[in-house]
């Protein structure tokens, strides 16, 4: 299993490219849980949260396409550092000025999603040319999952300790000042200075013209839900046992489970139609969403958690070959970001739907939400498996300049970019 991941680690720029991103994505990761924690530090209440975490994902929904088509247009370095500079100023904003104006509080909230970098989408456009091989670009989508619930475990814990150590505004002032290095170790590599889109059709709906991709879109707006709402549900949780801990070992379980799952997942090459295994891995994980409505005692409901996030990140790596397979050419970033897009309108309903159902029902309400999202992701790709199974390009692989992100694939590799 390891020796398949530190292949790819051993290739030149991989880990520097990884570790970049990672870093650099951290405050992405890790605001929904500080921005709740700062809020209730504050003195207001999980609505107000709710409210302020739906408007970060909401505005991260709004940029990352057009962010994401931007970086596709000019190149990495142009757009991802200075988004990044400004999505810290935005939680820079927020921190400093508190709530004595809340307009205030929700415009520097937005300005923060607004200018969230594409630096994920960015990653999945440069493996190819880094990689150069079908199963290492594959094995990556995977490692790249695997790495994501790294920080989604390490995250939720930083921020716990950075807030029991000064306060929830250092929190933030801290993790948004990492994740600005990283972006900036991602755009002075070589792979981000040179690397070039594909030549693209000109139309208005870029990306959004692959009716697969609209498809998996739908579907994973509903992960994405059960996402934010978990989010939310844990810190009830936490609050109804008495220990603001509870909440952070809650969310490293949950990814944790996704670790081990992703890991399992990239270690073995599959045959089939990703389409049709992906049918079947969002099947399983909304039957893992669903027992946390029971909300049993801490150990039971930490090992809950753990199961529930197994098949996470196998999800979202079956995800990005999905989005391979149908993104139009010249789309790349574009078609990545629209996937974090989705995420992030499916993560703001969650934690605005769950924010309520917790003063309305309770924290099992807040679950529910969760396992509901899981199943109405299932039945979207059942509803479109037409679609889905027909890509739309064949499988060519696309030579051009050494600027090209194709331009290092080795024949017969389908890039993901054909019209």
């Amino acid at each position: 299993m390891a020796a398949g991941y530190l292949d790819i680690l051993r290739a030149r720029h991989a880990a520097r490219l990884l570790t970049g991103t990672l870093v650099g994505r951290l405050p992405n990761g890790t605001a929904p849980i500080a921005i709740v924690l700062f809020t209730r530090a504050e003195g207001g209440g999980y609505a107000l949260a709710g409210a302020l975490a739906a408007v970060y994902g909401l505005g991260t929904a709004v940029g990352q396409p057009l962010l994401g088509r931007a970086v596709d247009l000019y190149g990495q370095p142009r757009v991802q550092l200075p988004a990044a500079v400004l999505s810290a100023l935005g939680m820079t904003l927020l921190a400093v000025a508190g709530f004595g104006s809340l307009p205030l509080a929700y415009g520097a909230v937005a300005l923060a999603g607004v200018a969230t970098p594409p630096l994920e989408g960015g990653l999945r456009a440069l493996w190819p040319s880094v990689l150069g091989s079908e199963d290492r670009v594959h094995r990556a989508y995977a490692m790249d999952a695997v790495a994501q619930e790294v920080m989604f475990t390490v995250g939720p814990l930083l921020v716990t300790l950075l807030v029991s150590l000064w306060s929830p505004a250092a929190a933030l002032l801290v993790i948004n000042a990492i994740g600005v290095l990283g972006a900036l170790s991602v755009v002075l590599s070589e792979p981000s200075r040179t690397w070039r889109s594909a030549p693209r059709e000109a139309h208005w709906l870029g990306a959004l013209r692959s009716p697969g991709l609209l498809a998996l879109l739908g579907s994973f707006f509903f992960v994405g839900l059960a996402l934010g709402s978990i989010t939310v549900a844990g810190v009830a949780y936490a609050d109804d046992h008495g220990r603001d801990s509870v909440y952070g070992w809650l969310m490293a379980a949950l990814g944790l489970g996704a670790l081990i799952g992703g890991a399992v997942y990239g270690a073995r090459q599959w045959s089939g139609p990703p389409e049709r295994r992906l049918r079947v891995i969002v099947a399983l994980l909304a039957l893992g969403y669903l027992p946390l409505t029971l909300t049993p005692g801490v150990v039971a409901m930490t090992v809950l958690a753990g199961v529930a996030g197994v098949f996470l990140a196998p999800a979202i790596a079956c995800s990005f070959i999905v989005v391979d397979r149908h993104a139009p050419r010249g789309t790349v970033t574009e078609a990545f970001s629209w996937l974090v897009t989705t995420f992030g309108v499916g993560a703001a309903a969650g934690t605005a739907v769950a924010g309520p159902a917790v003063e309305l029902g309770g924290t099992a309400w807040s679950f529910a939400v969760a396992g509901a999202g899981g199943v109405a992701a299932l039945l979207v790709l059942l509803a479109t498996g037409r679609v889905l199974a027909a890509p739309g390009h064949s499988a060519v692989a696309v030579r051009g300049s050494e600027n090209d992100r194709n331009g290092a694939v080795e024949p017969g590799f389908s890039s993901g970019h054909q019209a």
